[in-house]
């Protein structure tokens, strides 16, 4: 059963590239949104989204920011190296601000509480198991929503994404390192076995996947891996940018040693040193379960490429 009302009233946390993606989604099915962010300021906002700045630690200005909402959308996230500290509280004061509301809460999520799976594929049934400490929060957390759904404090669904590259998508693995680099003639910057399989999320479908939780009564109390388009390796996935692109820089290799090197001037290079098992080994994501309840929305490889370049270009230019 859906609940595509379009009176009511959306909100999404966050105003980077996956609470933009959200916004875009919902806004291109007709429904009514408000965006929340610190600043209460956002670039290129789009037309139809209201706008309101909250501090998620004060509790009075996130029921202000929520307050006559239907679907609540947790799209925020602290800075990279700050993760292990900031993104629990950050994310219970937006899931207390639903169970207060009473609005669905839909979160969008990663695949680092499963672990290191030495390469078998990712799906919904495994045990969290990560070794590292980001995986351990992201486990925590998602864990506090799912228990809280089953109390019946609010009404829940986690649609979880591998690394998402597409428009302004500049912090991700495959992000402004892979194509800023690529549209300036520079040698995209990547990590780990380039062979290996390696699902990539391109950042529009994840933000429909998540309007798709929110307007789904059936997609409630469960978690979901968002759909993608078939798995490629990291190496086939850069050579299909280089083929729509006309050029080939060739491919620039980030090691152990030298993020262990970044990492001593970039906290963020610094974080992703524990993560790089993901990239070292096939890391396939398993959709099957969204694709059969709601459909395959996963756009092609070569469309989202297309689009994510062309989104580089103008602002390269």
């Amino acid at each position: 059963m859906t609940t595509n009302n379009p009176q009511e009233l959306h909100v999404v946390f966050g105003t980077g590239p996956l609470g933009r993606a959200v916004i875009n989604a919902l806004l291109t099915d007709g429904h009514r949104v408000r965006a929340v962010n610190r600043s209460g300021r956002m670039s290129d906002q789009p037309a139809g989204v209201t706008l309101a700045a909250a501090d998620v630690h004060d509790a009075r200005q996130v029921a202000e920011a929520t307050r006559g909402a239907a679907v609540i959308y947790q799209c925020a996230q602290p800075a990279y190296h700050r993760w292990v500290s900031e993104y629990i509280p950050l994310q219970n004061a937006i899931m207390q601000a639903a169970i207060t509301t009473g609005a669905r809460f839909i979160v969008g999520d990663n695949l680092y509480m499963y672990g290191d799976t030495d390469g078998a594929p990712l799906h919904e049934a495994l045990p969290y198991a990560a070794h590292t400490r980001k995986g351990r929060v992201r486990a925590q957390a998602a864990q506090a929503v799912m228990q809280a759904h089953a109390r019946g404090q609010l009404q829940a669904a986690i649609g979880r994404a591998s690394d998402f590259f597409g428009p302004y998508a500049l912090g991700s693995a495959a992000g402004d390192r892979v194509f800023g680099a690529l549209v300036k003639g520079k040698q995209p910057s990547v990590m780990g076995d380039l062979d290996a399989p390696h699902t990539y999320t391109y950042i529009e479908d994840f933000g429909r996947a998540l309007a798709i939780l929110g307007t789904h009564e059936r997609a409630l109390g469960e978690i979901w891996h968002v759909p993608n388009a078939p798995t490629v390796s990291t190496r086939q996935f850069l050579q299909h940018a280089f083929d729509l692109h006309g050029t080939n820089p060739g491919i620039s290799h980030m090691g152990r040693g030298m993020l262990r090197l970044g990492g001593l001037f970039i906290p963020a290079a610094r974080e992703m040193i524990e993560m790089l098992y993901e990239f070292e080994k096939p890391f396939i994501v398993d959709d099957s379960k969204f694709k059969a309840a709601f459909g395959d929305i996963a756009t092609p490889l070569d469309t989202a490429l297309r689009r994510t370049l062309k989104w580089y270009q103008e602002q390269a230019g």
